[in-house]
């Protein structure tokens, strides 16, 4: 695994650590919960590495050129996950040919949305490891999960009180003016006399 120029992601000492570690050298259930908590965040990179395929074909100059960096950045955090669970003992789920996307993705603005859940969705499932015992895989997922919060902040163009609590579809984007982020009609402001 090479990292691309630019490529953000978990840093190589967070890596290095957890191969040092030996994983968490405890009883089988402890394996078993690192190694479910490693399937989860593998099977959400798989799924971002779609996703931004989908959303780059919709983007130009430079949100492309974000996408584009972002996406090698989910290859890249996908294979780190697939030699963690080697190295667990793991079979690493298989990437599936195309994943259901939560809302249709035509537009520019469409895929800005989509790339922003995509890291919300990732933030929220690297919390997972954070919440092992093994020092290395909460080391990890705490440096992923920031980085796929300031990713999610940068595409949506603000921040989350709690990154990665909070991980909900959204609707599509709308461009009728009046419509609240749910969708719903925006209610008039009530005037009491």
């Amino acid at each position: 695994m090479s990292p691309a120029a630019g490529a953000q992601g978990p840093s190589d000492e967070v890596t290095g650590a957890f191969r040092a570690s030996g994983g968490s050298g405890g009883s089988r259930p402890r394996a078993n919960t690192a190694i479910g908590a490693l399937q989860a965040a593998l099977a959400a990179e798989n799924s971002a590495v779609y996703g931004y395929g989908v959303a780059g074909a919709h983007l130009t100059r430079a949100r492309r050129a974000a996408a584009v960096r972002d996406w090698v950045a989910h290859e890249n955090a996908r294979d780190t996950l697939t030699g963690m669970l080697t190295a667990r003992g793991g079979q690493p789920v298989a990437t599936a040919a195309a994943y259901q996307l939560p809302f249709p993705v035509h537009s520019a603005r469409a895929a800005v949305s989509l790339a922003a859940l995509l890291e919300d969705r990732l933030t929220a499932v690297y919390l997972g490891l954070v919440a092992l015992d093994d020092p290395a895989l909460r080391a990890f997922g705490a440096a992923a999960a920031r980085t796929a919060a300031l990713r999610a902040a940068m595409w949506r163009g603000s921040t989350l009180a709690f990154p990665g609590l909070e991980a909900t579809a959204p609707q599509a984007p709308r461009a009728a003016a009046g419509r609240s982020a749910a969708g719903d009609a925006t209610p008039a402001p009530s005037h009491t006399g």
